[in-house]
């Protein structure tokens, strides 16, 4: 039997804590032997990743105890920070990085008397100091192939990137010059190296700014010489106008590549003599995405001569695809979203899935059989699923007629409906990147709002992934535009159609979802209040030396080159468009991020003084770009919550006020 109750006011089993105990999901696949390695995010051990081991019998452990935390700050979005070699005696030989020093380590589990991990790599005081990713252990050479990040200076763009070969013998934990690079550092950024079967050639990924990988990459192929160098680099495919996500060696030596030079990311044959690149699957989906972090993987090479294959439009399945005949045959199951990491072992594929029911696990499919099942990370319920939320796949129709996707999770309770006459608050989620999307996966965040009355709506806006690089590119040059008429125009399509009450309005939104949500609340009045969380806020100042190196000259394509468009620079940013802010806001930051400074939300509230703007400012010490504590997590989505409370007009029974200052 339900009960009548405002929206927003209904009593609900899922409570912050829970909802942060839940965050994060398992990522950086890999198998060692019978053996599959993963990263695990631990919110209650102070966010820490951990390292996580399923062994050949099907027993699932955390070999590493805090506070080892494997974790690489390449690029500040980090990357595959572990790699792993089976061996004849002595058991698996691990090497990864960790958070701390950012070092690498070798790390032998089974070997004796617990020893711990022992460095290979040593330490830098120069800026940011030294670190690796996307790690490739050989043993036959006595080495692991990495990507090294060198910082040269003290300013967030004095930095090199090479690849490089570690020595397992640990001769280069107290020297740098024990580090043999294999590449010159022409190029700003790159990949780790992928050694074809029989030793010879190499290839990798590499770019140069303003360009952001999803905006044009070069896939660079190389000889081994006879000193364990590589020589006769060269780039076989790709360029400005061409993004090559991913590329990987088949067993038969066939280069295998995921571009995107027909508008959609498809896979490819690539002969590095010819460069001459044959379509294996063309389809209009996308079997890649955007790189953010360095060794993403969405397809990987069977024994077989088969390549399992992450691919959809807006959602993903896993597939089968035979580059022979082209047929792609997808794997049973309930999964609708695959996470961007494949590993394989002999006929077995694992990757991490999840579903509108389920949050994600690593789920392994058999291709001999054609059996999928869990094998690790299982998903348990912690409430009843009656109190998730039930969404709807939808496409708006936005200014100039264009499609904008987004998911649609109304208020959902087993033993709550609001009044008749009561339209529910709605929560407009603009996710971050932009060069992103939201995948349609169980969040207990999500649940948390829709199960005690507030609805939620995630919109992919124009500049997303998933569909293709038309829609892409809509935000080139338009950031600050699309993406807020894109979020306008679905809330008040769920207004005028009666889904949504039009004064209770939210939007809320992290990173570029967090300058999405600002950007919104200074340009309409749409909104009775937002919930901005560590974002970009002056445009000027984040392209001066304001961010990170990798996304140091993203604004080029979101914005336009500094020089040419100054205007639009101070026009677009929300500090310069403060004055026109009236609604209640929260701004939620970490001041430990390196993508978005502190400063900004210091320049922003301080445009704001004396003008009387109810808003609230947390500021969380040891959170970076995101929260990964649990404490933190709690926290902020409790002072959001209040946010609406107070706004909306409902009771917000048992979750601490927020105090407004004005």
């Amino acid at each position: 039997m339900t009960t009548t109750a405002p929206y927003g006011a209904w009593p609900s089993p899922i409570d912050a804590a829970l909802a942060a105990s839940r965050d994060g999901r398992p990522g950086f696949l890999g198998t060692v032997g019978d053996e599959v390695w993963w990263i695990a995010p631990r919110p209650e051990e102070g966010g820490r990743r951990a390292l996580m081991r399923l062994r050949a019998d099907g027993v699932e452990e955390t070999p590493l105890a805090a506070p080892w935390n494997v974790r690489t700050r390449v690029i500040e979005y980090g990357g595959q920070p572990w790699a792993g070699a089976a061996r004849e005696a002595g058991g698996p030989l691990i090497v990864f990085s960790d958070f701390a020093d950012q070092r690498l380590y070798a790390y032998e589990p089974d070997g004796p008397d617990g020893a711990p991990p022992r460095p290979l790599t040593p330490v830098s005081a120069v800026g940011g100091g030294l670190r690796w990713a996307d790690p490739v252990v050989h043993l036959d050479r006595g080495e692991v192939w990495c990507v090294l990040e060198e910082f040269t200076g003290e300013g967030p763009t004095d930095v090199r990137r090479v690849i490089v070969a570690v020595p397992l013998d640990g001769t280069a934990a107290e020297d740098r010059e024990a580090v043999r690079e294999l590449t010159h550092d022409r190029h700003r950024f790159v990949t780790g190296p992928r050694l074809s079967p029989d030793g010879r050639q190499a290839a990798w990924l590499a770019w140069d700014h303003p360009r952001m990988p999803w905006d044009g990459t070069e896939l660079r192929v190389a000889e081994t010489a006879a000193d364990g160098g590589l020589t006769g680099a060269r780039t076989v495919l790709g360029g400005p106008g061409e993004a090559v996500a991913q590329a990987e060696w088949a067993a038969n030596g066939t280069l295998l590549a995921a571009t995107d030079r027909t508008g959609w990311w498809n896979l490819h044959a690539v002969d590095p003599a010819t460069c001459r690149a044959t379509p294996l699957c063309p389809r209009d989906e996308e079997f890649a995405g955007p790189l953010w972090m360095i060794g993403q993987r969405w397809f990987a090479p069977l024994e077989n001569g088969t390549v399992a294959v992450v691919h959809g439009r807006g959602t993903t399945s896993l597939g089968i695809l035979d580059p022979e005949s082209g047929e792609l045959v997808d794997a049973a199951g309930p999964w609708t979203e695959w996470a961007p990491t494949l590993a394989v072992h002999g006929t077995r594929v694992f990757g991490v899935a999840g579903s509108p029911r389920t949050a994600y696990e690593v789920v392994e499919l058999d291709t001999c059989t054609g059996r999928s099942r869990v094998a690790a990370a299982a998903h348990t319920d912690p409430v009843d699923p009656a109190y998730y939320p039930e969404p709807l796949i939808r496409v708006f129709t936005g200014p100039d007629g264009r499609d904008i996707h987004a998911h649609v999770h109304p208020p959902h309770s087993p033993d709550h409906t609001g009044p008749f006459d009561e339209l529910p608050p709605y929560v407009v989620w603009a996710h971050g990147g932009p060069t992103s999307r939201v995948p349609l996966v169980l969040d207990l965040e999500t649940a948390y709002f829709t199960s005690r009355g507030i609805g939620v709506v995630e919109v992919n806006y124009g500049g997303s992934t998933g569909y293709g690089r038309d829609y892409r590119n809509r935000l080139r040059e338009s950031w600050g535009v699309v993406d807020v008429e894109d979020c306008a125009a679905v809330a008040e399509a769920l207004a005028d159609e009666g889904t949504a009450d039009r004064a209770r309005l939210a939007i809320r939104g992290g990173s570029a979802g967090g300058w999405t949500t600002a950007a919104s609340l200074t340009s309409t009045d749409l909104y009775a209040c937002g919930t901005i969380s560590f974002p970009v806020l002056d445009l000027v100042g984040w392209a001066a030396d304001g961010t990170h190196d990798f996304e140091s000259q993203y604004l080029h394509t979101l914005i336009g080159p500094l020089a040419e468009v100054p205007d639009r620079y101070r026009d677009r940013s929300p500090l310069h468009r403060a004055a026109r802010l009236s609604s209640p806001f929260l701004l939620l930051q970490g001041l430990d991020d390196p993508i978005c400074p502190p400063a900004q939300c210091e320049r922003f509230l301080e445009a704001l003084k004396g003008r009387g703007v109810p808003h609230a400012y947390l500021a969380f010490e040891g959170e970076g770009h995101g929260f990964r504590r649990a404490d933190s997590m709690i926290r902020a989505l409790e002072a959001e919550f209040s946010l609406y409370a107070q706004t909306f007009g409902f009771a917000a029974e048992g979750v601490p006020e927020l105090r407004l200052a004005e």
